[in-house]
């Protein structure tokens, strides 16, 4: 009864066995048939794609750097031009414009009339002037002919000797009145000199204050008189600068020669500079009140060599760096010390040997370590 009871329990335990062990062959085979058939159509597509060739190397520009002994330091300041002598003149007297003979732009010489004032007042006080002296000239000769009768009367002792002092000093009264007239007509001769406008040296006409027919003060300005023979510069130079005798000054894009005039003692007290004239060489056609540059050239002997600006990169700590080519074509970074930048280019010292290839337009391409085929600049 009991071996009955426990052999269905045994078969059915073999059969649920049995399906496990179906279930797990028929699941590993199925395994292994994906990952065959994943493994084929990876390799299909793998053969299915073609081989990338290798990139070659990105073309960069060099140049060679050369060696210097030193670089030249150009300093620029800025003036003005001005005439060497620059008058506004006037006369000392008032009156009515009477005639002007040039007019602005004119050249005149020293010593040429340039304006008159009306003088017919003058010429009128003369003439009183003239018949008053001869009146008075009249006069003292009645009054010497009395002190000469005077004189013989006292003698004899007919007259008294009042009445002859009284004669002698009538006659003196009348020589210090003719002195006085003759005063007064040296006086209207001044003036009448001093209605005459004359150019006190040779140049151009400039402003021209008043025109014909006008009533001046004494000091108005009449015309403005420019020099013309020597152009002058005058230009503010730092205190510390001490300029050259000679120097080159730069006005509307044409190069003078300048000789240094002088240099004044005091110092600006808005710019804080201190003013130097210069002259500029004679025929020169700069005209008055434009713009002139001083150029100052300083050599400075200190070893380096000139690269672009655009080929600077910031470094580390404050220091410059350059991309240079190795021999092997490789961009290698080289430090660089900065001495001295102008407009494109930079003197710099660095570690690096003469002759060697700068990297000198476009270093933001390329790294470090990179392969790269030089090109010549200007090749």
């Amino acid at each position: 009864m009991t071996q009955d009871v426990q052999s269905p329990s045994l078969f059915r335990r073999a059969l649920r066995r049995t399906g496990i062990l179906l279930l797990t062959t028929a699941t590993i085979g199925g395994a292994g048939y994906a990952v065959l058939l994943g493994s084929q159509t990876i390799s299909a597509r793998a053969s299915a794609v073609e081989i990338a060739e290798v990139a070659e190397p990105l073309p960069v520009t060099v140049r060679a750097l050369e060696r210097e002994d030193g670089y030249t330091v150009t300093r620029r300041f800025t003036g003005q031009v001005e005439a060497a002598q620059t008058t506004d003149l006037s006369f000392e007297f008032g009156g009515r414009m009477a005639e002007i003979t040039v007019d602005e732009g004119d050249i005149v010489e020293e010593g040429d009339v340039i304006a008159r004032l009306d003088t017919a007042l003058l010429e009128t006080e003369r003439r009183r002037l003239e018949a008053a002296r001869d009146a008075l000239v009249a006069q003292r000769e009645f009054a010497r002919l009395s002190t000469e009768r005077r004189a013989e009367l006292s003698e004899r002792g007919f007259a008294s000797t009042e009445a002859f002092d009284q004669a002698r000093f009538s006659e003196a009264e009348l020589t210090a009145r003719i002195a006085e007239t003759d005063a007064g007509i040296a006086e209207v001769d001044v003036r009448l000199e001093k209605s005459v406008l004359e150019a006190p040296f040779s140049g151009r006409v400039g402003a021209r204050g008043v025109d014909l027919g006008t009533t001046v003060s004494a000091g108005a300005p009449v015309i403005s008189l420019l020099e013309e023979a020597t152009p002058r510069v005058r230009i503010g130079l730092p205190v510390w600068l001490e300029p050259q005798d000679t120097a080159l000054i730069e006005i509307a894009g044409r190069t003078y020669e300048g000789e240094l005039h002088s240099v004044r003692p005091d110092i600006d007290p808005v710019t804080r500079t201190r003013t130097a004239l210069f002259d500029l060489a004679r025929g020169s056609t700069a005209a008055f009140g434009e713009t002139a540059t001083l150029i100052i050239t300083r050599e400075v002997e200190e070893a380096g060599t000139w690269v672009p600006v655009r080929a600077l990169r910031e470094g580390a700590q404050g220091l410059w760096t350059v991309l240079v080519v190795d021999d092997e074509d490789r961009v290698r970074s080289a430090a660089v010390e900065l001495i001295h930048t102008e407009a494109e280019r930079a003197y710099v010292r660095g570690t690096f040997e003469d002759g060697t290839r700068l990297i000198s337009a476009g270093p933001h391409r390329v790294t470090p370590g990179q392969l790269v085929r030089p090109i010549a600049e200007g090749a």
